[in-house]
């Protein structure tokens, strides 16, 4: 969002546009958010993604039967 569009928070990430979005966006149904920082939403899914990683590798949360 640039010029005299929305500049300070709070940002979502929309999920069905793949984008990122002020206040006036989507529906909060399709997104993730709300974000202070329109940088923090823009890395919404790599944090989501790295979040995933570790629970999916997290000895706790196996499901072992040791």
């Amino acid at each position: 969002m640039r010029g005299s569009e929305q500049m300070s928070g709070p940002w979502w990430f929309c999920l069905a546009h793949q984008r990122v979005e002020g206040e006036d966006g989507c529906p909060n149904k399709d997104r993730m958010g709300p974000y202070e920082t329109e940088a923090e939403a823009a890395a919404t899914l790599q944090r989501a993604a790295e979040c995933n990683e570790a629970w999916d590798t997290d000895p706790r949360w196996t499901d072992s039967d040791d």
